[in-house]
């Protein structure tokens, strides 16, 4: 099975790792990437919306850090105390709630549902060598992984979804390639084929893992209460989902709120198909799942909507999330695709500004457009790991 899975793209150590590849990938993921957005608006006879998560909803929230110490081993206290989980904290965030697709589809149609927020660092911010940022984003959605693996699993099958014609361009790619793009779009159709329920009831992941600290790596998740009220989904509204989250934040007594989890990678105890692999193995393949029996989520935060807090569209399209940009060496995406996606997303978010600015006289620094402060420039975080920037 093994021997399989390796035909189909998953890479087993760095001998099956091209770095010089991935650099010409990368230029030409962002070339793809956005045609793709360009197709998906001028198909549907609109502006350019972000390239990916093109129809979603924004709100406001509050992110409380709880005390890692409390019930836990001291061992455990002092991995999962590391950098906004240092210590307990009750922080302002900007949530949204979105469908993956890059057109803007009903809500009904099946995809995947995601989950960005970002957490307002600023009153903790000091000066110094030693500062923090002053936000840390998140990018989560309903799959625990990736379909897209790496950088030429990326490529190959956003050149597929571009082709003119996708049968030929399918044909045209060499063979692995071939089977790379087989096994993302089986997977992204079995994670869109999940049952469709209310945004604040799923359970979403960060599917990509991170820095946590100068020496653990982690995924994330936010689960939701299991109390989170929503009412029964209209299937007749192509609004379906938007509406209902909106009338959640404007009519109930009680707000929806997820337990945020820390997953530690301890390559000693996980398995894939019955074999140990190193830690790299678990970093670079986006599409490979840690198993919760052998690495447990740990509840580190609480996450909870704020009533009547929806945006209002105008400043919601000034909204974005970008988990490189705004990030610290020991809290930055790790492996292959988030260093392949971050430059393709970040031209994106470009594009998008521009185009919705060119009425004023000019582009806007996209760099300028969330309302939390302290975001990191582009220009300052090109030099990290790269993902989400949508």
């Amino acid at each position: 099975m093994v021997l399989l899975t390796r035909w189909f793209g998953v890479t087993e150590s760095d001998a099956d790792r091209n770095p010089f590849r991935e650099k010409a990938d990368i230029e030409a993921i962002v070339e793809k990437s956005l045609l793709m957005q360009t197709n998906a608006a001028a198909k549907q006879q609109r502006g350019l919306c972000r390239g990916t998560h093109a129809k979603g909803v924004c709100a406001r929230a509050q992110f409380d850090v709880l005390d890692v110490t409390a019930g836990r081993q001291p061992a455990l206290a002092r991995r999962l105390a590391k950098g906004i989980f240092a210590k307990p904290g009750a922080y302002p965030a900007v949530v949204r709630f979105a469908n993956a697709d890059a057109s803007v589809n009903s809500d009904f149609k099946p995809d995947v549902r995601s989950l960005s927020f970002s957490v307002d660092l600023a009153r903790d911010d000091t000066a110094g060598p030693d500062a923090k940022p002053g936000r840390q984003d998140f990018s989560m959605q309903n799959a625990t992984t990736l379909p897209i693996n790496d950088s030429p699993a990326f490529l190959a099958t956003i050149g597929v979804l571009t082709a003119s014609n996708p049968v030929l361009g399918l044909w045209s790619l060499p063979f692995q390639d071939k089977l790379r793009v087989v096994r993302t779009l089986a997977l992204a159709e079995i994670q869109a084929r999940q049952t469709i329920k209310p945004y604040q009831q799923l359970r979403y992941w960060s599917t990509v893992p991170f820095r946590h600290g100068p020496t653990d790596v982690v995924k994330f998740s936010a689960t939701p209460s299991p109390n989170n009220p929503a009412c029964p989904l209209e299937k007749s509204n192509p609004k379906g989902l938007q509406d209902e989250l909106i009338r959640h934040l404007k009519e109930d007594g009680k707000m929806s709120s997820f337990d945020f989890g820390v997953q530690l990678l301890d390559a000693d105890n996980m398995t894939y198909w019955g074999k140990r692999r190193d830690a790299s193995f678990w970093i670079e393949n986006a599409s490979v799942e840690w198993s919760e029996a052998e690495a447990p989520f740990h509840t580190v935060a609480r996450l909870t909507l704020l009533p009547g807090s929806q945006l209002p569209p105008e400043e919601s399209e000034t909204i974005y999330f970008d988990v490189t940009g705004n990030s610290t060496p020991d809290s930055a995406p790790l492996g292959s695709i988030n260093r392949a996606r971050w430059p393709a997303e970040v031209a994106s978010r470009r594009a998008r500004m521009c185009a919705d600015s060119r009425a004023a006289g000019g582009c806007r620094d996209a760099d300028s457009e969330s309302k939390h402060p302290g975001s990191r420039s582009l220009d300052e975080a090109s030099g990290g790991s790269h993902q989400s920037a949508h």
